[in-house]
């Protein structure tokens, strides 16, 4: 086998190496998934698919703030019946894997649809409890660690593939979400998802985004994404992170590595540096190893822990 000192494997999953598209951006068509591989991606989540079609919210949806974006979309979706040929056509192009967020009302929704994903060829799902601008789902559920078990423990029960929460910076302490999603099965763990967050126009006097309310993302909360992954370490020093929040270079991926991630997931800065961001951050990724003398991206992740 070569040696690829980039190579991950988290939960049976077999990554090139530890860039993941984050689910929410490129992420709807096989052609669009494709192109995020040949950037140099090692896995893509798919945008958040749900039981039945949603239109999402009407614009403005997207408004950028100082190092960021803050995004109320509305999870658009065709539904988990319409899309499963676009998983199954996915399987036939891609080489990394593919996982497939979800999101749903109540936990029979999140287990049907993760049943029909994982039947049309979806390498593992990512559970989508962390949305802060639609109600009833998201970060309603992420954000109650009694539900969100419910949710975990009935998908588990329902499909034989790596089940991945996503969860939301938005509570009093995640390390506490976290362990509640281990508990319940969860065998992996992305941090984070976006910060609740606002903008206003002071010419109108009025929100800017339709849906008032909506999620920070990028380089702002990598601070906050970061420190979470550090806080679910400290708690949970054996269940695999995916870190997730601000990252837009080699530098904030070995952040995130140090802090105890074994991947990381880029979405924001897709936006400034097109799908080339996969291969800029593994290839500066490859500098930083030789420079540290380090045979593997695996031996750096958790040092930050060092006593």
């Amino acid at each position: 086998m070569e040696n690829n000192p980039l190579r991950v494997s988290i939960a049976g999953l077999e990554l090139p190496n530890p860039t993941i598209l984050a689910s929410g951006v490129l992420g709807f068509t096989a052609e669009s998934f494709n192109r995020v591989a040949k950037g140099g991606a090692g896995a893509v989540v798919s945008k958040s698919i749900g039981q039945e079609p949603r239109v999402g919210y009407p614009n403005p949806t997207v408004v950028q703030a100082d190092s960021g974006l803050i995004n109320a979309i509305g999870l658009p979706n065709p539904g988990i019946d319409e899309y499963a040929g676009e998983i199954k056509y996915a399987k036939t192009v891609l080489r990394i894997p593919l996982i497939i967020s979800i999101f749903g009302y109540t936990e029979e929704e999140y287990a049907a649809v993760a049943e029909k994903a994982v039947k049309a060829g979806a390498d593992a799902v990512e559970l989508n409890v962390s949305c802060p601008h639609v109600r009833f789902t998201g970060s309603e559920i992420g954000q109650n660690p009694k539900i969100l078990s419910q949710v975990i423990e009935k998908v588990k029960a329902t499909i034989n593939k790596p089940v991945i929460v996503k969860l939301t910076p938005n509570v009093a302490d995640i390390a506490l979400t976290a362990k509640a999603a281990v508990e319940a099965g969860a065998d992996v763990l992305t941090a984070v998802n976006t910060l609740k967050a606002i903008a206003i126009d002071p010419d109108t006097t009025r929100p800017i985004l339709s849906n008032i309310k909506g999620g920070l993302s990028g380089a702002a909360i990598k601070p906050v994404a970061l420190r979470c992954v550090y806080d679910i370490r400290e708690e949970l020093p054996d269940v695999p992170i995916i870190g997730c929040g601000g990252i837009s270079d080699w530098r904030d991926a070995v952040e995130f590595m140090l802090a105890g991630a074994s991947a990381v997931q880029v979405g924001t800065a897709i936006a400034w540096e097109d799908t080339d961001i996969f291969q800029n951050i593994t290839k500066g990724l490859e500098i930083y190893l030789r420079k540290k003398h380090v045979g593997s991206v695996k031996e750096i992740v958790n040092l930050a822990h060092r006593s």
